[in-house]
């Protein structure tokens, strides 16, 4: 005799740890990737190159960038998701304002920080979502087709993440666009790897 058992939901307690957690791996993810002077996609990559160019502190750019995104996200996915996302963006903003001051940075290599810089932000990424969570801009528009569609979440990040990466041309070498673009793709192929319909269930 089979029975059938849903999933256990998370509680507030292991919510509050997975943003904690992926809030942080993404501020790390983003130290390493300043450092080597490298963009990626997304709303961060987007941070990145205007704070190339003004010198504003990523993690403010970030959470001004993803205000239109707050509005998309409450009328297409609901006020949990984007309370929880405007949370993880604040966690985010403060976490980047301490960086300099917590995580010394003053040489890396740029093929790792490529690697490792866009993998643990694309683990930050994926803890964040299977929370309800998100880091907003494109993982919004990614998150709901994934919920309404079954599209991958990563196909879609992915496809914008290039756009975005292209556009860092104007600010970085051409050897540092190639290392961004393996940046995003190493960020990507996390998000399709793991985050696919029906895998994980403990919403």
């Amino acid at each position: 005799m089979s029975t059938s058992t849903s999933p256990a939901r998370h509680t507030p307690i292991e919510d509050v740890h997975a943003l904690l957690i992926g809030s942080s791996f993404i501020a790390v993810g983003l130290t390493l990737l300043k450092a080597a002077g490298l963009s990626t996609g997304g709303v961060a990559g987007v941070a990145l190159i205007v704070s190339y160019l003004t010198h504003w502190p990523v993690g403010v750019l970030f959470f001004l960038l993803n205000i239109p995104f707050y509005v998309l996200a409450q009328r297409t996915l609901g006020w949990v998701f984007t309370g929880k996302t405007l949370v993880t963006n604040l966690l985010l903003a403060g976490l980047a304002l301490g960086m300099p001051a917590w995580l010394r940075i003053t040489t890396v290599d740029p093929v790792f920080a490529a690697i490792f810089g866009g993998t643990i932000i694309g683990m930050g990424i994926l803890a964040l979502a299977r929370h309800k969570s998100s880091v907003g801009g494109i993982g919004v528009l990614a998150l709901w087709l994934y919920e309404k569609r079954g599209v991958s979440a990563g196909k879609v990040q992915m496809a914008s993440d290039c756009l975005i990466v292209a556009a860092a041309f104007a600010v970085i070498s051409w050897d540092k666009l190639l290392l961004s673009i393996l940046s995003a793709v190493a960020l990507s192929v996390v998000i399709i790897a793991n985050h696919k319909p029906g895998r994980y269930e403990g919403y």
